[in-house]
């Protein structure tokens, strides 16, 4: 079974500011091991029998993602380019009429292009047991088994008996209070919203058509209305500016009759944040994660280094995040990262 791979690429990553911002979003940039973080969402479906990959991003973003998945690919991509965001649902939708001009009947993994997966013969294991159920006609996503009560993750309810390595899906959740989160975790039928799936593109598109016909009808006209500029599709964009955006959650995988869940067990993170990359990364014997050559540390434990092109000394911190890069410094309580976000926001409405 020939799997065609679509990625997500149109994500702005603003709380792993300052590496990530504006025209170098987080996926660019190689912030777990020495590949981009979107050339190793390719490179972990080495292996498995793939189509050329499709990739879905803003005008903006169209030379890297060439550059980048040119360089692990051995597969010329097909690059979507979506003229304005509006969400995941129509860049599903648009890339799985793409996948259709390979394959009729393409089965498709979407995968955001952020994701870390320390397991990889796991997540491919996944993957099959998804692709077999997408083949029988159903809409698979990935429920990440839950390691802590997060509540800063959706979740999913898997119910029934496993059939097939996958389970019906029951019911999506937002994110949940401290006591819900430590309910479901208890209960052991809920696992982490992944916002990855499996499907047939022709089973994707008829379910939008279901239960999103004016999604679907303009997705598609889109699609079928776009420009081929060189290497890149161009959606059209009268007919993609009409669109009321929204997620493939809302759109379809909530309100459809054929939902499943493959429960994933392979050290997945979003990394969400500079304290997720820290709780992800290797620690030295102070707990501390140092990434650049010139770092020094004196009396400094469980904390997170990143440096640049200067020399960064530390001197009796704990439980801090000092990222530099080229034209700016963050300084920060752990505790207080999430905040970072703000900042990106300040920065943003002085540039216009």
């Amino acid at each position: 079974m020939t799997i065609i791979p679509i990625i997500l690429s149109g994500g702005a990553g603003t709380r792993l500011w300052p590496l990530s911002w504006g025209d170098h979003p987080k996926q660019f940039l190689p912030l777990v091991s020495e590949r981009t973080m979107i050339q190793e969402t390719l490179l972990r479906l080495k292996g498995l029998d793939l189509g050329s990959p499709i990739i879905s991003c803003g005008e903006g973003h169209r030379f890297m993602v060439a550059q980048q998945i040119g360089e692990v690919s051995d597969k010329k991509p097909t690059i979507i380019l979506e003229p304005m965001a509006k969400n995941t649902a129509p860049a599903i939708a648009a890339a799985c009429c793409a996948a259709m001009k390979q394959d009729k009947d393409a089965v498709v993994v979407v995968l955001p292009s952020d994701h870390v997966i320390a397991d990889v013969p796991a997540f491919q294991n996944a993957v099959k047991a998804a692709a077999f159920n997408a083949e029988k006609g159903e809409l698979v996503t990935f429920g990440i088994v839950p390691t802590f009560p997060a509540t800063g993750y959706g979740y999913v309810k898997a119910a029934g008996a496993e059939t097939d390595g996958a389970y019906t899906l029951e019911r999506f959740v937002e994110k949940p209070c401290l006591e819900k989160a430590q309910e479901y975790l208890a209960s052991g039928e809920y696992a982490w919203n992944s916002g990855m799936f499996v499907f047939k593109a022709g089973t994707f598109l008829d379910e939008l058509k279901t239960h999103s016909p004016e999604m679907a009808a303009l997705s598609i006209e889109a699609f079928e209305k776009a420009v081929v500029d060189t290497d890149f599709i161009r959606l059209n964009k009268e007919a993609f500016g009409k669109i009321k955006g929204d997620s493939i959650d809302y759109a379809v995988m909530e309100k459809t009759t054929k939902g499943k869940v493959v429960k994933l067990n392979a050290g997945w993170d979003d990394v969400g944040s500079w304290s997720a990359l820290y709780d992800i990364s290797k620690k030295d014997e102070n707990q501390n994660v140092i990434k650049g050559d010139d770092v020094i540390t004196l009396d400094t434990t469980s904390s997170y280094i990143r440096g640049g092109k200067r020399t960064i000394v530390t001197i009796g911190l704990d439980d801090v995040v000092i990222v530099d890069s080229d034209d700016s410094l963050l300084i920060a309580a752990k505790g207080k990262i999430q905040d970072v976000k703000k900042v990106a926001e300040i920065i943003k409405s002085r540039t216009n």
